[in-house]
């Protein structure tokens, strides 16, 4: 999971340095850079008398709007922060209560405030282009008096989508008017990555709304000496630097730092509350059916297509000729099983139909989930919600946690009848391809397994490129498609394995793993990408996402992403040649595939019995349809029929308004209950009404949550609910967040009733307020029964 690669300049024409760095646990970087840096090294800059702290002597008397990096500036990189950062590190090892961990992060930033010179992060450059903002960032003037998180990262690195959750609960949590600006600095790894549109479709995508600067030489990234995706930096209202983080998967400090570190400088008069002119580039969005499509497949029964519209948040079954028979989930990310019109997603990618159940592998929500199609439900079957990190498994699928599946495709355990009994998935948050068995069944080299086990079929769990004869062994870097090849003589899955730029081969009947196309012999170099034709390893690929087997012709096809180009390899021979696309972005469609162009393809599927190639387009929101045996392409015109809707753009569902409560409302104040960071409470409804009286059809009986002046208890949860019969009243939820703004709260319950008597002969709005005060203590509390909300009408 801390998988993490330092960009070097390429060496010649094809790929790059061989520098991919496994980062360790975070514990062992600290000690072994405190290991390394002298310990009378704290006023020091990392690289010793660099550029940096050659221009800087001594800090200024006052904070100046036009402060720059040179004044009072030490400097130089990271490892400046090392010495007093270990020393912290271990001491919140063994601190207990919360409190105790505020005074010590407290402690340090008086230490770190305190040096003589500030470790100053340079300038923004002139000339860097920026999304998301009026106009380029100034780091010393529009940044001054802000605590800024600059999160240093690549749009293809899933350790740096696995982030961005947390900092957008952060973003919620303190806006730049509490004196907290996030900043991504995108630091490319590949080529095509440091082209502005495809950083632009990557920030919509993921839906980034914070700042976004392209520093495509990797210019910051090397005066700080930074050497992980993803990298946060963490800086004072002086653009000092006072803390970092390497990797993911560290939620926790990343909010006690900054928490901390905005009630510090608060303290000291330091932080403006100057909004910074964000202009979000997803708000010019023209209406579009598709958003971004991942994925695609055929089912070979009806000849219909099922897409994975990733940007929408839901899955289409579209027939041949692109009308919508089935639209499912979307146009807003969520985790909801149930009926169709309920079900929810959260940015699919792979989908697998046959008999009419398509399984899905809801990436961001780390599920996967199954439609069925004649029932019109969707279920989850495999994952628990949130990102894991086991590699070794063998839970049952509900019971499982997985990690970013990126695509799913049916098959066979090798030797059993061909039946279809398992769902391969590409695991691309971990680095593996797991199995689903939807059946009993065996696995090469295992015992019988249960219908529902989700296990680990191949790879270690490290980031590589490594073939090996035992599957464990084996590593894949950031696994993204399958494909399956069940006869003789090839029986197994082909992988694109997108970080290692390679096509590998995992044989059904023992599980080795060989490669096929692209990549190196030096299992630790992910840079060996570039753009070549030819055969085995001379072929050089870009992040390919996408395979599809051609049974008909005994070939594979091969989403080659970045490089915005369909390849066909012969696996007899290895040979590997460019099929369509130009290398261009442009989209040109109804052309000769010599002419056609692509934008970073995602997913392919052969149909029609072998005549189409079907390719999402991810990029140029199409799906792109191959004529194999013409040689032309056409774009599928995807529209809606009377039976299907087509949700519009990325545009949010507008909040609830909670209507006014009648001046007659009585406010009942409940006795305060005492809860910890992380606990859900439950409220439970128990209105009385007189003899006889029912709900008002049609009128909005409901409840709203609120609570004034502390709107950070009601971050990420579900505001407000309807309330549809007397005799089975809702029960409400609410989780207390894990960073608490504030110990005493007072949480509002809102409740709008419209209701007639029995006879009909008259009807009525009422309301009622709950007043229920919140202490909140770190210590844990044990199992609490629900609150109950009584009132009589």
């Amino acid at each position: 999971m801390l998988s993490c690669a330092a960009p070097r300049a390429p060496a010649g024409g094809v790929g790059g340095d061989a520098s991919l760095i496994t980062c360790p646990g975070i514990a062992d970087i600290w000690t072994l850079a405190f290991d390394r840096v002298p310990k009378n090294q704290n006023k020091r800059c990392g690289r010793g008398a660099g550029a940096a702290s050659r221009r800087a002597r001594g800090r200024p008397a006052s904070l100046g709007p036009h402060m720059m990096a040179a004044a009072g500036a030490r400097g130089g990189g990271l490892s400046g922060l090392l010495p007093a950062q270990t020393s912290l590190e271990y001491a919140l090892l063994d601190a207990v209560a919360q409190q105790e961990k505020d005074d010590l992060v407290y402690q340090y930033l008086q230490k770190v405030d305190g040096w003589e010179q500030d470790l100053a992060v340079p300038e923004f450059a002139d000339g860097l282009e920026w999304l998301n903002t009026e106009k380029p960032i100034s780091l010393y003037k529009d940044l001054c008096g802000k605590v800024v998180i600059l999160d240093f990262f690549s749009y293809c690195c899933i350790n740096c989508i696995h982030l961005l959750p947390d900092l957008h609960e952060l973003e919620h949590l303190y806006s730049d008017e509490d004196g907290l600006l996030i900043v991504g600095v995108h630091s490319a790894k590949f080529p095509n990555e440091k082209v502005l549109d495809n950083i632009t479709s990557a920030v919509l995508r993921y839906n980034i709304t914070h700042p976004v600067v392209n520093d495509a030489e990797a210019s910051l990234w090397q005066e700080l000496e930074v050497s992980c995706w993803p990298t946060l930096v963490i800086l004072g209202p002086r653009g000092n630097m006072l803390f970092s983080l390497i990797g993911e998967g560290h939620k926790d400090k990343l909010f006690l730092y900054t928490s901390i570190a905005l009630k510090y400088y608060k303290d000291r008069g330091q932080i403006r509350d100057n909004k910074i002119g964000i202009k979000l580039y997803k708000d010019s969005l023209p209406p579009s059916p598709l958003l971004f499509p991942g994925k695609v497949t055929v089912d070979q029964a009806t000849n219909r297509l099922v897409v994975a519209d990733t940007g929408h948040h839901r899955i289409l079954v579209i027939w041949k000729n692109g009308q919508i028979q089935y639209s499912i989930g979307g146009p807003n990310p969520g985790r909801r099983d149930g009926l169709f019109s309920e079900a929810s997603f959260n940015s699919p990618q792979g989908v697998a139909v046959m008999d009419n159940i398509i399984y899905v592998a809801d990436t961001e929500n780390h599920l996967i989930r199954k439609i069925d199609l004649e029932a019109e439900k969707v279920s989850t079957v495999a994952g628990v919600g949130v990102q894991g990190t086991d590699k070794e498994g063998g839970a049952k699928g509900e019971e499982q946690p997985i990690s970013s599946p990126w695509d799913v495709v049916f098959g066979t355990s090798g030797s059993e009848v061909q039946r279809n009994n398992i769902l391969w998935i590409a695991m691309a948050g971990i680095h593996q391809i797991w199995a689903l068995l939807l059946d009993s069944g065996k696995l090469p080299k295992k015992n019988e397994l249960k219908k529902g086990t989700c296990l680990p079929f191949a790879g270690s769990g490290n980031e590589e490129n490594r073939n090996n004869a035992y599957p464990h062994k084996a590593g894949f870097a950031q696994p993204s498609g399958l494909s399956l090849a069940s006869e003789d003589p090839w029986n197994c899955l082909f992988v694109a394995d997108s970080e290692s730029s390679t096509v590998r081969t995992v044989s059904l009947k023992d599980g080795a793993v060989k490669p096929l196309i692209g990549g190196e012999r030096d299992p630790m170099n992910l840079f060996a990408f570039g753009d070549v034709d030819g055969a085995g390893i001379d072929v050089k690929l870009q992040h390919p996402l996408g395979v599809a087997w051609d049974k008909k012709r005994n070939l594979l096809y091969v989403a080659d992403s970045y490089n915005h180009k369909i390849k066909v390899v012969d696996p007899k021979t290895k040979s590997c040649t460019t099929l369509a696309g130009t290398g261009n972005t442009n989209n040109v469609a109804s052309s000769s595939f010599t002419e056609s162009t692509f934008n970073e393809p995602g997913g392919l599927c052969v149909g029609e019995n072998g005549q189409l190639l079907y390719v999402a387009d991810t990029n140029n929101h199409q799906i792109k349809v191959m004529d194999l045996e013409t040689k032309t392409v056409s774009v599928l015109p995807v529209f809606k029929s009377e039976n299907a809707v087509v949700d519009g753009p990325l545009l949010l569902e507008k909040p609830k308004t909670a209507p006014r409560l009648p001046k007659s409302a009585p406010a009942v104040k409940l006795p305060p209950v005492s809860v910890c960071p992380g606990q859900t409470l439950q409220f439970r409804l128990r209105l009385e009404f007189p003899s006889g009286a029912k709900l008002t059809e049609g009128a909005p009986s409901c409840w709203f949550l609120s609570a004034d002046g502390n709107e950070w208890l009601l971050q990420g949860q579900a505001p407000s609910g309807d309330i549809e019969s007397i005799s089975d009243q809702p029960t409400i939820s609410l989780r207390i967040p894990d960073r608490c703004g504030s110990p005493d709260v007072v949480l509002s319950v809102s409740v709008f009733l419209y209701y007639c008597s029995a006879d009909s002969s008259a009807c009525m709005m009422k309301g009622v307020l709950f007043r229920q005060p919140l202490q909140v203590a770190d210590t844990q509390a044990g199992h609490r029964a629900p609150v109950e909300l009584r009132h009589v009408f």
